[in-house]
């Protein structure tokens, strides 16, 4: 074999080989960039950063408590205003619409606990069927009223019990319960009077 014929071989080998190494290598550098983007895509991501901002306090301060007189005052009419009294020389309760002292046979009409009628005369119920006494609403209101128990006409009567009311009726007779009054008193009772008004009735 000729010089020149193992130069050839031998340069052929080398270029062979050379090759196989080129190839190898890109098969090697093609595998590594597959294995890398195959890590690239089975890598677990980074937990996402997390930052917490702390709450706004939640303390809060208890309101000052002043007290002052005129806080006081506003506090205590509040709580009394359903038991105070009306009018001076009044017997009742500021929130009854028709006041009636038995002992004293005296009836007033009220607003606001202010005397607006009266006292005006009265004559109650006899001892044996006494007028209640206590703190009634008004029922009902007929003019010309005839009781038919009594056979009697009770002009201007203002029911606020079952069979008692105020009318029109003597003033030197007792009642069988009801409230006398002279005919213009009345007149203004029945007038001013009306369904669901207080009436109180005192001893």
């Amino acid at each position: 074999m000729s010089v020149k014929k193992i130069v050839a071989a031998v340069m052929g080998a080398l270029v062979l080989t050379a090759c196989g190494n080129a190839t190898e290598q890109a098969t090697g550098v093609r595998d590594v960039a597959a294995t890398a983007a195959t890590a690239a895509d089975t890598t677990t991501p980074a937990a996402p950063v997390t930052t917490t901002t702390a709450p706004p306090s939640t303390t809060t301060e208890a309101p000052a408590t002043t007290s002052n007189s005129s806080s006081t005052k506003s506090t205590t009419k509040k709580t009394t205003t359903s038991t105070r009294k009306a009018s001076a020389g009044v017997p009742c309760a500021a929130t009854a619409e028709a006041c009636v002292d038995l002992s004293a046979r005296k009836a007033w009409l009220l607003e606001d606990g202010e005397v607006v009628y009266g006292p005006v005369q009265i004559m109650p119920g006899m001892p044996s069927n006494p007028t209640p006494v206590g703190t009634f609403s008004v029922t009902s209101k007929v003019k010309n009223y005839h009781s038919r128990e009594f056979d009697a006409p009770m002009p201007n009567s203002v029911f606020f019990q079952p069979g008692i009311a105020f009318h029109q009726g003597s003033l030197s007779k007792y009642s069988h319960g009801c409230i006398h009054l002279s005919n213009g008193a009345s007149a203004r009772f029945f007038s001013t009077l009306s369904a669901g008004d207080t009436v109180q009735v005192v001893r």
